[in-house]
């Protein structure tokens, strides 16, 4: 069952005591490897000092959990593209900018006169292209089940309200399938997964079960405080021991087993499943939600007809291979020294859910 309501002192108690169990399980086993797929998750982790309280042989991985990492660069560069029409307005979330792109960043054009602004909701941005009917309005459309609904309520709202100076530049990624391209990834090993918390909200802990039992692996669906974590840590290594394979659901206050249905239905309406570039997975079948016909209209690709870009990265980032689990950020030798916070080689630095940008902030 998912904790609430607990007083400081009472989750610390119930750390301690489920730290002890998982201390005493880890000595009957060999080395496990859990993987989370959410970017809070890792934060929570890492703030919490989880990673460095458990035993040596049961190893936490962070995976592409961060919708920032694993927005291709060729997307950055046709955003920068679109940022110097002078006609358009460009809307998004605030961690988009200070990704780099080939030869620039969104915050480099913005700090040289561009029309680029920081939103907090799609709807914002459509409230801008009712204000600025001359201009044509493109919103970054990037995250995962989460954020997904509400850009299509937007979506909708465009299009009953006959906001035609509005588009999105589309990289919307589902998750599922992306899990399955890891467990199927030879070069990575994972014995179990911590599921991604918002994304279950949306879509239900369900998908899971069956991802689960078909791969025979492990998992939780978990909150997000150090308890709920150490719940989902401590099942799976109990499920593995005892070849058991399901999900656990311990966050039940906000995770249905088919998730939420008006969400569903929503994304159901505007969206059709399609496949999605992954910085550092590459291309994954059916992990992308693309525009129905009918909200075609809406797709700043077609409406800009935007051509297709070479993605060209940076040799020594080793962004793709943390996101895969193969590696850790100190692995990378631009970790703390040309990459930071402030200077960005990669999208791992860039996200507050960044694997690279939260270990750089617990050194």
């Amino acid at each position: 069952m998912y904790i609430n309501n607990l007083k400081k002192s009472e989750e610390i108690e119930i750390a301690l005591k489920l730290i002890k169990k998982i201390k005493e399980k880890a000595t009957e086993i060999q080395e496990i490897r859990i993987m989370e797929v959410c970017g809070t998750h890792t934060k929570s982790i890492y703030d919490n000092g989880i990673d460095k309280l458990l035993p040596e042989n049961i190893k936490l991985i962070s995976g592409p959990g961060c919708p920032v990492c694993v927005t291709p660069q060729n997307y950055i560069d046709s955003a920068v593209e679109l940022s110097r029409n002078k006609n358009i307005i460009i809307t998004s979330f605030g961690d988009m900018i200070k990704i780099p792109g080939t030869k620039s960043s969104l915050r480099e054009e913005k700090a040289i006169g561009r029309d680029i602004r920081i939103i907090y909701s799609p709807l914002d941005a459509l409230k801008i292209a009712q204000e600025n009917k001359t201009k044509e309005i493109v919103f970054l459309a990037v995250g995962f089940e989460t954020t997904a609904p509400l850009i299509a309520l937007t979506l909708k709202e465009a299009k009953i309200n006959n906001i035609n100076n509005f588009s999105i530049l589309h990289s919307l990624k589902t998750m599922p399938n992306a899990m399955k391209a890891l467990i199927l990834d030879e070069k990575i090993k994972i014995d179990g997964f911590i599921c991604p918390g918002h994304v279950a909200t949306i879509i239900g802990s369900k998908v899971f079960e069956k991802l689960s039992k078909k791969y025979k692996l492990p998992m939780a669906v978990c909150g997000f405080k150090a308890i709920d974590i150490l719940c989902g840590i401590l099942s799976i290594i109990m499920m593995k021991e005892k070849d058991e394979y399901n999900c656990i659901n311990f966050y039940k206050t906000f995770v249905k087993g088919f998730g939420n249905k008006k969400s569903k239905e929503i994304l159901e309406e505007v969206f059709i499943n399609g496949d999605s570039i992954w910085r550092g997975l590459g291309n994954i079948k059916n992990t992308g939600y693309m525009l129905k016909e009918e909200y075609s209209y809406f797709d700043a690709n077609i409406r800009f007809v935007l051509k297709d870009k070479k993605i060209i990265s940076n040799k020594n980032c080793i962004c793709g291979e943390i996101l895969k689990g193969i590696k850790i950020p100190k692995d990378c030798i631009l970790f703390g020294k040309v990459c930071t916070p402030s200077n960005p080689i990669g999208p791992c630095m860039v996200s507050s859910e960044g694997s690279c940008g939260i270990v750089y902030e617990n050194i």
